[in-house]
């Protein structure tokens, strides 16, 4: 008997000794074992979500109990310095790069699980009940070439905007509410820059020069990182598989179904039923023969691909359609897909 060993564990073709999915060097898979690997693979990648979800929660903790004893020690008596909280907020700086790092380290396996989730365990609650086509290439190539789905600095940005700008707006106010009251309440503008000074080196203006010079990166890196987000929307597959930085297959990947046929009334009832999308209808002609035609479009996922065709297919053997991938839909169930805090 011969047996083939696939480059692929994910190849649904069967062998002559039945409903084996995968073989390699005599050990082999059939279906039901198929399903339990992808189970614990799936566990493992929960379990490294967690993980990294956690240590995610310890950097903030660091940063809330840092600056929480600063702020203690800053106000427990009028002599104590005030460049105290600043060198927490240099610290608070260095535990948001350090959980930056940590984020995308999660995005890496969050992305992966929700892969798997997507494409393998979604797809068997609708219809079609399979899978899109390249899923397993898909999933393949996260597995064997781990690649960081989001920058660093978009990292800091999201980071900085979903927990960190209340710690900052803390400390913040903590020292400037530290600079009028102590040693005692200021009388003047200029009393209050001359209070900011650190020693000699550094003046007052210097100070909060470097302090809003600071403040202000956040704010920039903050906002440019959100924008690079929401203007990427879901990437297009030769995006995230070219060298460099890659992008992941977003929870739904949009496409644009361009159908020609004659029968419109009975072809739109059937995908606003059966795929519950909408359906826009055009009216075309056919260069060649003259003949008047609708053209219908429908954002669709790629699960919902194959059950399209067959709906196509069946309603207007004549008919023919076409799906391109969206460059970016919004509204509905199509999002760009960001990791949860």
């Amino acid at each position: 008997m011969n047996e083939t060993i696939h480059d692929s564990a994910f190849d649904s073709a069967t062998h002559n000794d039945g409903d084996c999915v995968w073989s390699y060097r005599g050990y082999k898979l059939d279906k039901d074992n198929f399903v339990t690997a992808m189970i614990h693979l799936y566990r493992a990648e929960i379990t490294r979500v967690n993980l990294w979800r956690n240590r995610l929660d310890t950097t903030t903790n660091w940063a809330v109990v840092t600056t929480a004893g600063a702020i203690t020690f800053g106000f427990s008596s009028p002599q104590n310095p005030h460049f105290v909280i600043l060198l927490v907020l240099m610290l608070v700086l260095l535990f948001l790069n350090i959980e930056a790092r940590r984020y995308t380290y999660y995005s890496l396996w969050y992305h992966r699980a929700r892969l798997m989730e997507t494409e393998f365990f979604a797809t068997m609650l609708v219809p079609p009940f399979q899978p899109s086509s390249d899923w397993g290439d898909a999933l393949s190539d996260v597995l064997r070439h781990p690649v960081f789905p989001i920058s660093h600095w978009e990292a800091m940005g999201n980071r900085f905007r979903r927990n960190y700008a209340a710690i900052f707006l803390i400390v913040l106010t903590s020292w400037l509410l530290k600079l009028i009251v102590h040693p005692i309440p200021i009388t003047g503008f200029q009393e209050f820059v001359e209070r900011a000074a650190i020693g000699e080196l550094f003046s007052g203006y210097l100070v909060f020069a470097v302090v809003l010079m600071t403040y202000l990166s956040l704010v920039l890196v903050t906002m440019e990182g959100y924008r690079r987000f929401r203007r990427r929307g879901v990437p297009r597959r030769d995006e995230w598989q070219r060298k460099g930085p890659r992008w992941f297959k977003a929870e739904t990947v949009p496409n644009l179904a361009i159908i020609v046929t004659t029968k419109k009334a009975e072809m739109s009832a059937r995908l606003m039923k059966e795929l519950q999308r909408g359906v826009t209808a055009l009216e075309g002609m056919g260069m060649y023969t003259g003949e008047t035609r609708s053209v219908l479009l429908c954002a669709i996922t790629d699960v919902q691909m194959q059950r399209l065709k067959s709906i196509v297919r069946e309603v207007d053997e004549d008919g023919f359609v076409v799906v391109t991938q969206a460059r970016d839909v919004r509204g509905g169930h199509f999002a760009a897909q960001e990791p949860p805090s």
